[in-house]
């Protein structure tokens, strides 16, 4: 045998180095995978998703049989017909009164309730939840949003600005589906703040300089936080009107009364974080535990009044986000389980887990303080003010986006507000402090269709969630199948 056609160097089989090799490959396929359904994620994107068959009707459209609640605070009006043509409403009339033309789709609805799309007034492009999770929900926050009936979303403070104005303009493109979007920028907080992603300013002239440039780049509103001073607030603000935005602010260094003297447009979150009720308060200081004496509070007494008194004067509204706080208050009701189903599964099992030990009182907010915020929006409406509403996905997560919206509407009811008053301050009372009443905010004709099927009589089982169809700019798209999009991977994308 001739020796050059010899293995120089032959080898024992090596049982060991075979596997290893089997596990590299297997490694490099799962990368391969993974990378190529990135790309194939990109360049979805990048040529627009195709979300046709999530459509429940496509084109002109007769609602009949429906009771509406139409938003302007007026009782239900029962067999009623709602007509859709283009983007608009056409005409809203008793059954057999409205003419609808030819080749009009009717859609017989008999026993469920229309009411104008949500307007969500503290409703994050941003989730957080379980063990100091956050994830920016480009993908599945608009779906859930519009799948629970919320057609217009002020985002009230950005962890990402420009994360979420490219997602406003890939919606309002065509590109992606959800709901309009009212883009806000950075947070603006005082140095005292431990937060990664907020503007941590040192100065009111860099007030100035961040609200100039992200107002240029085109965000609607700004939002100040907890720790910013009198003198960078009253900046910012300043700054902010002069290039025709506008600011609102989760407080607590600056009192309410104060933050209006400033000019702001809105205050969030109600009694919740506005400290000036605390006598150990001090200028431009935020108080630790400030809502421990809370519970004794008088909303009809002189103090409160005042607060109120100079809102309503100044024509400053006031955003309720009841159920980001009664997530954690001991003693309520267990979470609701579709929350669970639709977060993605290590993340629903975190916020169980929370959930349950929250409900049983460690760690949790004072019933009685909670109590007392129900009564200081109700109070705070029966002094004349404008109240809003959103969720504020944020917290330890059981408040997502959309399904927190549809909490919030069972929590107004338990403050005392009508089934009328609470669609209200749900729909047009948002939609007067984005300025966009001309158009949305009310069942009316003449105004884009932005409307909400519920598949049930709303005033006789006192909640939104079975949502069947929401219109956005006259497209009708079948909730439960957005639902069923994003069930599992809300959370994480």
């Amino acid at each position: 045998m001739n020796d050059t056609l010899k293995p120089r160097h032959a080898r024992p089989r090596d049982p060991d180095r075979e596997r290893l090799h089997r596990e590299n490959q297997l490694l490099v396929g799962v990368v391969l995978a993974v990378v190529l359904a990135l790309l194939a994620v990109l360049t979805e994107r990048a040529a627009g998703q195709d979300f046709s068959e999530l459509m429940a009707t496509e084109g002109d459209v007769a609602l009949t049989g429906v009771k509406v609640i139409d938003g302007t605070g007026a009782p239900a009006r029962t067999g009623q017909t709602v007509l859709i043509r283009g983007e608009r409403i056409s005409a809203v009339g008793a059954d057999g009164s409205v003419d609808i033309p030819s080749g009009v789709e009717v859609l017989d609805l008999s026993g469920h309730t229309v009411i104008p799309g949500l307007v969500g007034m503290h409703n994050h492009s941003y989730y957080t939840g379980g063990n100091g999770r956050a994830a920016q929900l480009t993908f599945s926050g608009p779906i859930l949003y519009l799948a629970s009936g919320v057609t217009t979303i002020r985002t009230t403070g950005a962890q990402q600005p420009y994360a979420e104005l490219n997602l406003k303009r890939e919606i309002d493109e065509g590109r992606m589906v959800g709901p309009t979007i009212f883009t806000t920028g950075p947070y603006l907080t005082g140095e005292q703040s431990t937060s990664s992603t907020m503007t941590k300013l040192t100065d009111p002239e860099q007030a100035r300089r961040v609200v100039r440039y992200w107002a240029e780049e085109g965000v609607d509103w700004f939002k100040a936080y907890t720790w910013i001073t009198r003198a960078e607030l009253g900046a910012a603000i300043e700054e902010a009107h002069r290039n025709g935005v506008k600011v609102t602010a989760h407080l607590c260094s600056v009192g309410y009364r104060e933050a209006v003297a400033l000019g702001i447009d809105n205050l969030e979150h109600g009694l919740f974080a506005n400290s000036e009720y605390d006598p150990d308060k001090r200028p431009d200081e935020c108080p630790a535990g400030f809502r421990s004496g809370y519970a004794d509070l008088d909303v009809d007494g002189s103090e409160v009044q005042a607060t109120f008194r100079d809102m309503i004067e100044n024509d400053v509204a006031m955003t309720s986000t009841l159920v980001v706080y009664e997530i954690s208050v001991s003693g309520r009701p267990p979470i609701d389980e579709r929350v669970y189903e639709m977060l993605a599964p290590d993340i629903a099992d975190e916020v169980r887990r929370i959930a349950e030990a929250r409900r049983a009182g460690r760690g949790a907010i004072d019933p009685a303080v909670y109590a007392k915020a129900l009564e200081y929006e109700r109070a705070f409406v029966d002094a004349g003010g404008l109240l809003a509403a959103g969720v504020d996905p944020t917290g330890y997560g059981a408040a997502p986006p959309g399904l927190g919206d549809q909490r919030n509407y069972e929590l107004l009811l338990e403050a005392g507000f009508s089934h009328p008053e609470v669609v209200q301050i749900m729909t047009h009372n948002g939609a007067k402090i984005l300025g966009i009443d001309a158009d949305v905010g009310t069942v009316e004709a003449g105004k884009v269709a932005d409307l909400v099927v519920v598949d049930a009589d709303v005033e006789s089982v006192g909640h939104i969630r079975d949502v069947a169809i929401v219109y956005r700019h006259g497209i009708g798209w079948d909730s439960p199948a957005l639902m069923d999009r994003v069930r599992g991977i809300v959370g994480i994308r």
